[in-house]
Parts: structure tokens; C-alpha cells; sequence
């Protein structure tokens, strides 16, 4: 289990360090930003929507490990899905983080929601402060793609 832990954080580190899809780049017609305030991550999301599909999808701001991995990770895993394949990922998503529902080995690449990629982040369930790092992304991204454009204060 030590080396699984081992591998998990360094798989945090890797997207905290060189972030995936981090910068705003144009063409964009949804974002949102995001900000925790209880340990000060901001972020904002920008994305491409074009026929209900996330075309292209990047992040630019400033936070810890965890939010910024979270990103990182949310951008890899959406570019290319439809926003209701981002709102289920991001159902299950939640449901891990929050210990409601756990990550079945059955599901690494394969089906539409596979979570496997996201596993890493799933041992914050265990530190409820940290739930809203790894969360914060993920609530922004939904405030964008529902075009409300207005700033998300993750409570949750």
C-alpha cells in the first residue's frame, strides 16, 4: 500500500509541478473562476463547447498541489468529452472524493466515466478540507459550462 501512496503522490507532484493545459488560449466561449477561501486557490477555467462537446479546455491561476493537480487532470481527462459525460465524470467525482462511492477496479480506461486516472486524488476523502481542493476545479468548470460566468466560492 506504501508504494501505491508513493506512486499516487508523485503523480500529484508531477501535474502540481508541469500542469497539463495551464494558460488561457483562444478560441474560448465559456469560463469561470473559482476561488477557496479557505486556503486562498484561485483558478479559472476556459473552455471550447462547440454542438454540446468540450473541443479544448485549459486553466490558468495559482493554488496547492492538490488543486492545481486536480486541474490539470480534469483538462486531460474532459478534452473531448460532451458536457454530459463531464457532468456524470464529475457526479462520480465527487462521490469518491467525498467517500459517498469508491473507485472500482474495473473501471481504468475503459466506458465513458472510467475514474481511474482520478484515483490519486481520491485519499483526500480522508481530510475534509482538502475535499474542496481537489473539488475546486471541477466546480468551476460546472459554473462555465452552465454559462453562468460568475465566480464559484467552493463550500462543499
Amino acid at each position: 500500500m506504501s508504494d501505491l501512496r508513493d506512486l499516487y503522490q508523485e503523480v500529484i507532484l508531477d501535474h502540481s509541478k508541469h500542469p497539463r493545459n495551464f494558460g488561457h488560449r483562444e478560441p474560448t466561449n465559456r469560463d469561470a473562476k473559482g476561488h477557496n477561501p479557505l486556503c486562498g486557490d484561485q483558478l479559472r477555467i476556459f473552455a471550447l463547447v462547440e454542438d454540446g462537446r468540450i473541443k479544448d479546455i485549459t486553466f490558468e491561476g495559482r493554488g496547492c498541489a492538490i488543486s492545481v493537480a486536480s486541474a490539470s487532470m480534469m483538462t486531460e481527462m474532459l478534452k473531448g468529452r460532451t458536457e454530459a459525460e463531464a457532468d456524470e465524470i464529475f457526479r462520480r467525482f465527487h462521490a469518491v472524493v467525498t467517500g459517498e462511492e469508491e473507485i472500482g477496479d474495473d473501471e481504468a480506461e475503459q466506458g465513458e466515466g472510467g475514474l481511474d486516472k482520478l484515483r490519486v486524488l481520491a485519499g483526500v476523502r480522508d481530510y475534509p478540507m482538502r475535499v474542496k481542493c481537489a473539488t475546486l476545479a471541477w466546480h468551476t468548470l460546472k459554473s462555465a459550462l452552465d454559462a453562468k460566468g460568475a465566480e464559484t466560492v467552493v463550500t462543499e
